[in-house]
């Protein structure tokens, strides 16, 4: 057994003993103060307001709300990122495990039996009280703990955390992601059933004119150019309508496919067009800066490199000793088991071990260059995530805007082209023009209902992208302090 002063001074040098290795810290990352497209996001007209945790909410669309909040639940995608998070927090627990003593229980019994007919057997058979039947009985508790006297288990240990706090943040990109997909499928779906309404009815006011054109034709009071003309362009919108319900068709198996359901699941229930979601007033949007805490891929980054910075203590503690302890207490008897847990039988030990990579210094030398590459290559995609997470905002903030005027101007354009259609038809009916003109007013009216239904749609979508870019969908926690000390 070790002495008692020896093992006191193994367990106080562990106990304060630092590890090896950089302590992380996080970097800091040039951020501006303000987006350059709040000031146009604040100013904004929206009919609703939306909290950033539950942005769906805000559309004011329940069939919406409805399929995130299943497409949260049912998700086959979440499902995976869950499993991962499992995986890394029993990462986690064996690196808690190696920092902590391990025992084991052991024993054995065995009878044998020894021949006469053999040389071994002829002699002992010779020996007074020999017993041809012999048995051996064995019972043992060990255990061992490698001391963590540099630190590198609890860097290990460092890294696993890091690790498993990389997965719960991916997991909460993936349910961003999700809900975010699941919105815009749902209203690429409204957009869609909006414009085939359109189209459709645009069918019918280009077949109402050909019919008129041919009428006229047919008395000689139109040319055959106008007929043609008039042809081409009912086929030109009559082939739209194949391309705008393969989207729809494609636009819906997807929506099934984010809800965790075989296509076609719930296009019963999609199958009465509805109008487009209105998008909300993003309120709250937070400094750029806030960015680093909210969204969730950057969380990833962040922790991946403190995870490699870690691992950079792992590669440095190679260079010290590693120190174990081990000791055994069992029984051990022959012949027979009564005497198996007498004093006679019993059996101890106790083993300081060392273990030193003395003459691998080489190896060891590019182990820690390699781990420190990784840090430098997981500093470098920290710093890029939050510039592209900087640009998708901006991106997302700028589409929003511009949509949003886009719809505006297209709306004043479909109330004149509107105005302009009810005039055509009362001039029509004084006989101060033809049925062309009217059905022609008509035309141009549905075109540009089309366009504005585009840019009614593309907003939404915007509005989405401006949530999702600014992390919005859960609830960030306080990071949690790891001190290695």
């Amino acid at each position: 057994m070790l002495p008692k002063h020896t093992l006191i001074a193994i367990v106080a040098g562990l106990l304060a003993g630092c590890a090896v290795g950089p302590d992380y810290v996080q970097p800091n990352v040039p951020m501006l103060e303000q987006f350059h497209g709040q000031a146009a996001i604040n100013q904004r007209q929206a009919t609703s307001n939306a909290d950033l945790v539950t942005w769906w909410a805000g559309f004011g669309d329940a069939r919406l709300t409805r399929f995130v909040t299943l497409a949260l639940e049912q998700n086959l995608d979440l499902a995976q990122a869950s499993a991962r998070v499992v995986q890394a927090r029993a990462g986690l627990g064996a690196a808690n495990a190696a920092l902590l003593p391990s025992g084991n229980i052991s024993g054995q019994a065995a009878r044998a039996y020894q021949s006469i007919e053999t040389p071994l057997g002829r002699v002992l058979n010779s020996t007074p009280g020999f017993d041809r039947y012999g048995g051996s009985y064995e019972a043992d508790v060990g255990a061992s703990w490698e001391l963590d006297v540099f630190g590198g288990l609890r860097r290990g240990r460092e890294a696993a955390l890091a690790d498993y706090q990389a997965s719960e943040a991916g997991a909460v990109a993936t349910r961003l992601a999700v809900a975010a997909q699941t919105a815009d499928t749902y209203i690429t779906i409204r957009g869609l059933q909006t414009r085939l309404d359109i189209a459709r009815r645009q069918v019918q006011t280009e077949q109402d004119l050909l019919s008129t054109i041919k009428l006229l034709y047919s008395k000689g009071l139109a040319a055959e150019l106008q007929v043609k003309q008039a042809e081409g362009a009912l086929a030109q919108v009559q082939a739209s309508i194949p391309v705008l319900e393969t989207g729809l068709d494609a636009a819906m198996n997807a929506l099934d496919v984010m809800l965790g359901a075989l296509p076609g699941t719930h296009r019963a229930e999609l199958a009465e067009a509805s109008d487009i979601p209105t998008p909300p007033q993003i309120a709250a949007a937070g400094s750029p800066g806030e960015l680093l805490r909210r969204r969730p891929d950057l969380i990833v980054a962040e922790r991946r490199l403190a995870a490699s910075n870690a691992r950079i203590g792992v590669a440095i503690a190679e260079y010290y000793p590693k120190v174990s302890l081990s000791g055994l207490v069992g029984s051990a008897t022959s012949i027979s088991s009564s005497n198996l847990f007498t004093n006679g039988a019993s059996q101890a030990s106790g083993v300081l071990g060392l273990r030193w990579r003395l003459f691998d210094f080489g190896r060891i030398n590019a182990q820690i260059e390699q781990a420190k590459g990784q840090e430098a290559e997981a500093l470098a995609a920290y710093r890029l995530a939050a510039l592209l997470a900087t640009e998708d905002v901006e991106n997302a903030f700028s589409a929003l805007v511009k949509k949003e005027e886009q719809t505006a101007v297209l709306t004043q354009g479909v109330d004149s082209l509107s105005r302009a259609r009810s005039l055509s038809f009362t001039a029509y009916q004084k006989g101060a023009i033809s049925l062309i003109e009217v059905l022609q007013a008509d035309e141009n009216l549905l075109r540009a209902s089309d366009a504005r239904v585009q840019a009614q749609t593309e907003s939404a979508r915007a509005a989405v992208a401006a949530f999702k870019a600014l992390g919005g969908g859960w609830q960030p926690k306080e990071p949690e302090a790891i001190a290695i000390k």
